[in-house]
């Protein structure tokens, strides 16, 4: 085998930093958005039980103590459904870039695996048949393996929206059947 080129040494070190940090950034930017959605349903949440309360102090009549708290429900439900949706495409949002920058280095991994293959097949042609055999075969089992994992996340994704849109429905449903009737 040849020596340590340390350009290239350096150069894989450079990328790595720059996935790192990418990772990071898409890390942060989540946090971000999560502590704005989290604040924004906080203020909403405060806002909408002062309200309430406020109509419930107002209540002369007991009977309409029970219409009042029943059209309280429904307001806050649909808030609660669209918290959810929110919080949800932030999740499937962060999973998606985090999916891609994975996609992205492992694609340029196997190229810079696919040369160093190629040099070391070169520079030493007796040794290089069983070496590029068996990191060739490395490199197909690492590919399945690493589209597998993404296949997975992905309808791992289709089956977590399949369950908030069904989630979401039965509580618009029973939203609805707590909305009192005209």
């Amino acid at each position: 085998m040849s020596t340590i080129d340390l350009e290239q040494l350096a150069e894989s070190q450079k990328a790595n930093a720059q996935v790192m940090m990418t990772l990071v950034r898409t890390a942060f930017h989540g946090l971000e958005q999560l502590s704005a959605l989290n604040l924004a349903a906080s203020r909403e949440l405060f806002n909408s039980t002062a309200s309430g309360a406020q109509q419930l102090l107002g209540v002369k009549d007991p009977k309409d103590l029970g219409n009042i708290a029943g059209s309280l429900a429904r307001p806050n439900v649909d808030k609660l459904m669209e918290y959810s949706r929110s919080l949800y495409d932030l999740a499937a949002n962060m999973q998606r870039e985090i999916t891609s920058v994975m996609e992205d280095q492992y694609s340029s991994m196997r190229h810079n695996a696919s040369g160093l293959i190629e040099k070391v097949g070169v520079a030493n042609p007796i040794s290089s048949d069983v070496f590029g055999a068996a990191m060739k075969q490395m490199m197909t089992a690492s590919s399945t393996a690493f589209e597998n994992i993404s296949q997975m996340a992905k309808q791992m994704t289709d089956i977590v929206d399949t369950n908030v849109k069904a989630v979401t429905n039965a509580t618009a449903q029973a939203a609805a059947a707590l909305t009192p009737k005209k």
